[in-house]
């Protein structure tokens, strides 16, 4: 009786252990690089096919567990900065009046509001402004932000983003940014 668990026992565990060897092959864990930066959770290889997490792509991401489907929302959005009438993409170290301007195409879905924030080399952001929008919108629109004074303490890679809320009970989500550098 003895022999029969023991051989019982054995039989099992080898089962398991080639269901996960033939599990680990069929699944790999892959690095992910976006832009340089490489991404936390990095993405997975599944019978031949590269898996990666959508969120990481700066778009609007909308799950409906209801459905079982994803939606993702990404327009066209390009970001223009001026300092009066006058185009600029590094600045020096201090204080500089200025403001955005960002033309948005290729939008295919209703959306709630947009808002321009800055985000300074270490991570700390401030919004600029924010706007809702009307329910009768097009697939295009422009916005610019009115004049602003921001202090450029230190040098570094600012970011200026563009971020989309979905719906009034949403986040707001990043979809677009420009880098200035502050100079010393």
């Amino acid at each position: 009786m003895r022999w029969k668990k023991v051989i019982i026992s054995t039989l099992v565990l080898s089962l398991m252990g080639g269901s996960l060897l033939f599990a680990d092959s069929v699944s790999q864990k892959v690095g992910l690089w976006i832009n340089g930066q490489e991404v936390q959770d990095g993405g997975y290889m599944i019978n031949g096919k590269t898996y990666v997490p959508i969120r990481e792509f700066n778009g609007v991401v909308d799950w409906s567990s209801e459905n079982n489907e994803v939606k993702f929302l990404k327009p066209n959005v390009h970001i223009f900065l001026f300092k009066g009438d006058t185009v600029f993409g590094n600045v020096n170290k201090g204080k500089l009046k200025f403001n955005v301007f960002s033309q948005v195409d290729g939008l295919t879905s209703n959306i709630s509001s947009v808002k321009v924030a800055i985000t300074d080399p270490s991570g700390s952001m401030l919004d600029i402004q924010s706007q809702d929008l009307s329910s009768d919108q097009k697939d295009n629109f422009w916005f610019r932000t009115y004049d602003f004074t921001y202090d450029f303490k230190t040098t570094g890679k600012y970011s200026i983003g563009f971020y989309i809320k979905a719906s009034k009970n949403a986040e707001y989500q990043l979809v677009a940014q420009k880098i200035i550098t502050a100079l010393n």
